[in-house]
């Protein structure tokens, strides 16, 4: 699976446009919140939200291969919502291994705003999830072409697909969100996402 790595721009300093050894805590505004080893951002992180998300905030996803599903609210009154993030988190997890990620929560915010452009009812289908590095590492001597640093070994990037819907049109949905990467894999047919910058593929 190709991802294709965030691009450093003339100027920048060496390692600029990757994604770090460990989630960037000073990626998020304001402070961030510890619950169950993952991380969901604080403070005045809702100021800047997007204007697609709403003050309380829903998801329906399912991983056909682990056999397991969230649907309900993760985000009320204010905050993140711990137990509902630390099941996302499960169904996220690495499926080798059964690690799983510090869950950066830009991109659970960015999986809800995908279901809300798409207006449908059906849950985003986790192809893949988290990636652990040894599991990276194991897909990148398969695929020579697999980003060494894969923003799936940080809770950054999810493989979807929706019943129902093409991925013509989730890319397009994807894109019309300008919210990171979005990669087509018509071959495995599934979109590729994630909270990097801004750029598209395939």
């Amino acid at each position: 699976m190709t991802e294709v790595p965030p691009q450093r721009r003339p100027g920048d300093p060496a390692g600029a446009g990757t994604a770090p050894a460990q989630p960037s805590r000073r990626g998020f505004l304001g402070g961030l919140l510890a619950a169950g080893g993952l991380l969901v951002a604080g403070g005045q992180a809702q100021a800047s939200a997007p204007r697609s998300l709403l003050p309380e905030r829903r998801l329906a996803i399912v991983h056909p291969h682990a056999g397991e599903g969230f649907s309900g609210i993760y985000y009320a009154d204010g905050r993140y919502l711990p137990e509902q993030m630390a099941r996302i988190r499960r169904i996220l997890r690495d499926q080798n291994d059964g690690s799983m990620p510090e869950l950066d929560a830009r991109l659970v915010d960015l999986m809800a705003r995908m279901q809300r452009t798409l207006g449908s009812s059906e849950p985003l289908q986790i192809v893949s999830g988290y990636r652990s590095p040894a599991t990276n590492a194991r897909a990148r001597r398969r695929d020579g072409r697999v980003a060494r640093n894969s923003l799936h070994m940080h809770g950054q990037a999810v493989d979807i697909r929706v019943r129902g819907h093409s991925l013509s049109q989730l890319r397009r949905a994807a894109l019309s969100l300008q919210a990171g990467g979005v990669g087509t894999y018509p071959n495995r047919d599934f979109v590729h996402i994630d909270v990097g910058p801004v750029r598209s593929w395939g």
